[in-house]
Order: structure tokens, then C-alpha cells, then sequence
């Protein structure tokens, strides 16, 4: 599977920076709800952009690497988890609820079935979960192209439905480890920055979850110059569907809200593939877990929050999402100092 993601065509930059600056404000008083508002602009190609359907994929799976204790819960916790969010009562459907965006959990490779849950839960199921890549490969190359296929046709489905915003979640005990080595890999950043607490380690849980990985690394060679591979090492089936759903949103030219650390995982393997899509992502929060930030200045991801989360499920894009729409509509519905009758002599509003 390729991918044809454009770059926005940057035709309207100037319009749409003059729109921005003839506002009823000082130049630039909007601060990062101007960088937001033209990059929306730019991404959907008009002075007058639009949110529609907006909608948070969260993709869930166990991994083979939570047996060997890198994390404070047990991997059983994963399929649980997926229940609450199928009952509604998880942290991001109170979020998504409260902003109005759509929510849809796919199993991405959970232990267990959810058959009866019925439509509360998207089986796009790979297998039971991975295998620990402390032994061998996450997942074979087969699985891993069934997984990243597998999320393009749910960015697809939404595209076609009308969704223009989409924002990525995840579930899955175990996923801060494959998010912490993929990033080492890909970055050569010590392991050491790439690796955090987690799901809460004490300092004796971490010093273990580092060591694991560390010895998982050192068994496992794989080219960094070639991400496919290193997803497949190393990733997690629901780490890839999000690579897959990314990829084929920004060829639909979809804005894309970048959760936290996993998430920003997930985008790292996107954009080593095809860096143009970093054009279309909006970097919703700054997380807890240690190697997000460095992961973002790698990304050169600009946080809209600083809020100390670190609790994945696409929460901080649920959260993020009224700044998106705030953003496109002081664009669409603030006055201008000309239609305001107000002077702009000084560069900046009366007052």
C-alpha cells in the first residue's frame, strides 16, 4: 500500500494571512489561535473553512512485551477498558459527548471477543494481541500491511460520511513500551529519553521497564531507515491501524488532532513514510509521559494544552477540539476593521 499525501497548495497564504491580520485586534493578539486558524485554512483550501463531523477513532490491543511487566496493569486491564468504552463511561466519552464529536472503538487485536457488545465495538480484530518483541518481530509483515490497511479504510468510511477532522485514540496495556522503541529507533534518541512511567511505575518499575526494552532492542535488529519494518518490530496492532487511518485521512485532506505520546508514536512512523502529512496534523496537548515533548520537537508539534495528562484514548484531542473550532470561527465570524468602521492606523483596534 502507497500513499499521495499533497502538501497544502500555498496559494491563499497571503488572502488568508490579510483576513487574519484585518481583524478587530492587534496584529497577532490571537496568538496560536492565528497559527491554528490559517493552517485550517490552508488544509481546506478556502478563506472560509468548515468542521464537519468530527470524530475520534480509538483503536485497542494488547501486546506481547506487557507479559514481561513493563507496566503497573496487568494485560487484562486492555479488554476491560474497551467494555467501559463501549458503555460509555471512559474519560473520552464524557469529552467527546460534552464537544460533540463522534467516537467509534475498533478492536484492533484485544484478547477476547466482544461479539456481544455488537455494534458498540469495530472488530477489525488482527489476532490476540501481538507477540513480545522481547522474543522476536511484533508482528509478521503480513499483519502489519491487514493492520495499516485496515485503518485507511476506516479514515475511508468517514471521509466518504462527510467527517473532515479526525482525531486518533488508543487502549492497550503495554503500548508506552512499542511507542518509546519505535521512537528510539526512528529518532536515535537514547532509550533512556524515549522511555516513561507509563501507566504510573514507581521508580523500580521503570528501571525495569528500561531494562526489558533495552535488552528487546539489542535482540531485535532492524533498519531505522526503513519504518515499515520497525513498525512491524516493534509496534502494536493498534499503533499501526492509526499509522493506516493517518496516512489515508491526510490524503483526504481530513485535519488531524494528534493525541499524546502513543499517538505521536503512530505519527512518527506516518511521517517517516510520507512527511507531508505533518502539514495536516494539529498537536493537541503536551503529555506527562517523559518522551512526549522530545517526540514533539522532533515532529516540530507546536502543543495546543499543557494540562498533565497522560491517559491516551484521544482525550487531549476530544479537549483540544473547542480551540479548533474557536480558531475557524473568529476566521468565518469576526468583524474587520473595515466592516466594523473601526481604525487600524495604529496596526492595532480602538481601545
Amino acid at each position: 500500500m502507497s500513499w499521495h499525501i499533497a502538501a497544502p497548495d500555498g496559494t491563499l497564504a497571503a488572502a488568508i494571512e490579510r483576513k487574519i491580520d484585518t481583524k478587530t485586534k492587534p496584529l497577532g493578539a490571537l496568538g496560536q489561535l492565528e497559527a491554528l486558524a490559517r493552517q485550517v485554512a490552508l488544509v481546506q483550501q478556502t478563506l472560509t473553512p468548515q468542521l464537519r463531523r468530527p470524530h475520534v477513532l480509538v483503536f485497542a490491543a494488547d501486546h506481547g512485551i506487557a507479559r514481561a511487566g513493563v507496566s503497573q496493569y496487568p494485560p487484562e486491564v486492555t479488554h476491560q477498558m474497551v467494555r467501559n468504552f463501549a458503555g460509555g463511561g471512559a474519560a473520552i466519552n464524557v469529552f467527546c459527548r460534552q464537544n460533540g464529536l463522534g467516537l467509534t472503538i475498533v478492536d484492533a487485536g484485544v484478547r477476547g471477543s466482544f461479539a456481544d457488545l455488537g455494534d458498540a465495538v469495530r472488530d477489525e480484530k488482527i489476532a490476540e494481541g501481538t507477540q513480545s518483541f522481547a522474543q522476536g518481530p511484533a508482528m509478521t509483515a503480513a499483519q502489519c500491511a491487514d493492520a495499516l490497511a485496515r485503518g485507511a479504510c476506516l479514515a475511508d468510511e468517514l471521509g466518504a460520511a462527510g467527517c473532515n477532522v479526525l482525531g486518533l485514540g488508543e487502549m492497550g496495556i503495554g503500548n508506552t513500551s512499542a511507542a518509546a522503541v519505535l521512537m528510539h529507533v526512528l529518532t536515535g534518541r537514547p532509550l533512556a529519553e524515549c522511555v516513561g512511567r507509563g501507566t504510573g511505575l514507581d521508580a523500580a518499575g521503570l528501571a525495569r521497564k528500561l531494562a526489558v526494552l533495552a535488552q528487546a532492542v539489542g535482540a531485535q535488529p532492524v533498519d531505522a531507515a526503513d519504518p515499515r519494518a520497525v513498525l512491524a518490530t516493534f509496534g502494536g496492532f493498534e499503533i499501526a491501524q492509526m499509522v493506516g487511518a493517518l496516512l489515508r485521512a491526510a490524503e483526504h485532506r481530513m485535519l488531524l488532532l494528534i493525541d499524546g505520546f502513543i499517538a505521536s508514536a503512530a505519527l512518527l512512523v506516518a511521517a517517516r513514510l510520507v512527511p507531508e502529512i505533518l502539514a495536516y496534523c494539529v498537536f493537541c496537548h503536551e503529555s506527562d509521559e517523559q518522551g512526549h515533548r522530545l517526540l514533539l520537537a522532533e515532529l516540530g508539534g507546536r502543543p495546543l494544552l499543557r494540562l498533565g495528562l497522560r491517559l491516551g484514548e484521544g482525550t487531549g484531542c476530544a479537549l483540544a477540539y473547542p480551540l479548533v473550532q474557536a480558531a475557524v470561527n473568529f476566521l468565518n465570524e469576526m468583524a474587520s476593521f473595515e466592516s466594523a468602521g473601526v481604525s487600524d492606523d495604529s496596526g492595532t483596534a480602538a481601545g
